[in-house]
């Protein structure tokens, strides 16, 4: 399955193509938009997410809410376009300089994308490097947990902490999966404790003019052993997730299991000792996260990303105009305080599409129904081992 998106933040829409996506997933597009409103919400949120009422629309590889195995093509419609026509149209511009942005933000992609580009106009580079299109990501993401589900796989993700606030993380299994889940979902943090400690922080870093980062984790459940391989690098899934976390904009670590606390521990300690029960392999712990050799062990797949405070403050930090070479505070575009709640649901959703192409290349595409025979197949032969 190949992926490509298109689209600025204010340009007319964000768009989406996927090939190889396969034929006879009946979808739900209300549970897509859904995800969608989720992405939006939380306390910190800038004043775009009051503008935008983010609803998908597919324009092709799908009739009759049923897809036909051929390329699908997702919309996102950009409402606050309407006010920007005339800065952002594709062939007529005529207020094209009045919006020039010369003053790069620190953090941002805007003078390295310059510099890259040769362009002195930086809003050819912040249009697209702008995290508005992690919209696109959790509606192509949203699509690829409705085909996960016909496998029996489902997500959940919430945040872990914003800046030194750290929330005590609940024993999850199969039997709470769902309480959690809705928990989850209902919560303005979306976090099992330390509610208005997080909200004080926001708080404070909004009046003193700055912004917030924080961790983000989600846990997979249903996948089977040996999803990914060991013979090659980029082969290996956790590496690909890696890669995945770390293109969603802002995320600077990644980590599975008990990540960088793994090196505070000796080897005893921390390997998750294997136990043969029910008829099938099983590990008595889960440090390492459900991967071992670059393949999922049948464990919760659980990854934890790393989110930087937003480059953006309003109390803007020193730059340098890139024409004039004088130094400037740098230009704010409309910005979130903290959007660490939005950037769970963004990992989880790009996570569950990394896993959804994983899958697709190991067993066959063609048809929804070839796949779950396949991978019901291959199940029972794990049974059997």
């Amino acid at each position: 399955m190949h992926i490509l998106t298109a689209g600025e933040s204010h340009g007319s829409q964000l768009t989406a193509i996927i090939d190889g996506f396969p034929k006879g997933l009946k979808i739900d597009i209300a549970d897509i938009n859904e995800q969608l409103a989720q992405r939006q919400q939380g306390f910190g949120r800038g004043q775009r997410m009051a503008i935008e009422r983010d609803c998908v629309q597919f324009t092709s590889g799908i009739r009759d809410s049923i897809t036909l195995g051929t390329p699908i093509t997702m919309i996102i419609k950009n409402r606050d376009y309407q006010h920007w026509q005339e800065v952002m149209h594709p062939l007529d511009a005529p207020q094209k300089a009045s919006k020039q942005v010369t003053k790069p933000r620190p953090g941002h992609a805007d003078l390295v994308g310059g510099q890259k580009l040769q362009t002195y106009d930086l809003r050819e580079i912040l249009e697209r490097s702008s995290a508005r299109q992690t919209a696109i990501l959790v509606a192509i993401g949203a699509l690829c947990k409705q085909l996960l589900r016909l496998l029996d796989i489902e997500s959940l993700s919430f945040v872990k902490s914003i800046l030194n606030v750290q929330t005590t993380i609940p024993v999850i299994d199969q039997y709470n999966w769902k309480n959690y889940q809705q928990q989850l979902q209902c919560d303005e943090f979306k976090t099992f404790n330390q509610q208005e400690a997080m909200k004080k922080a926001i708080v404070q870093a909004k009046q003193s003019g700055y912004s917030l980062g924080g961790v983000v984790t989600t846990y997979i459940k249903g996948v089977p052993p040996g999803i990914g391989h060991f013979i090659q690098n980029f082969k290996k899934l956790d590496a690909q997730m890696a890669q995945a976390v770390i293109g969603i904009n802002a995320f600077k670590g990644v980590e599975f299991g008990d990540g960088f606390e793994l090196t505070r521990h000796s080897g005893n300690e921390v390997m998750d000792e294997i136990m043969y029960q029910s008829s099938s392999f099983k590990r008595k712990t889960n440090h390492l996260g459900g991967f071992e050799g670059g393949m999922t062990n049948g464990e919760f797949l659980i990854i934890s990303g790393a989110m930087k405070p937003i480059p953006t403050q309003y109390k803007p930090l020193q730059s340098v105009d890139v024409k004039t070479k004088e130094p400037f505070l740098a230009s704010v575009e409309r910005s979130d305080v903290c959007a660490v709640r939005a950037a769970s649901l963004i990992m989880e959703n790009v996570l569950m599409t990394t896993l959804t192409q994983a899958i697709l290349e190991q067993f066959d595409n063609i048809h929804c129904v070839r796949l779950k025979q396949q991978w019901e197949n291959y199940k029972d032969e794990l049974r059997k081992y």
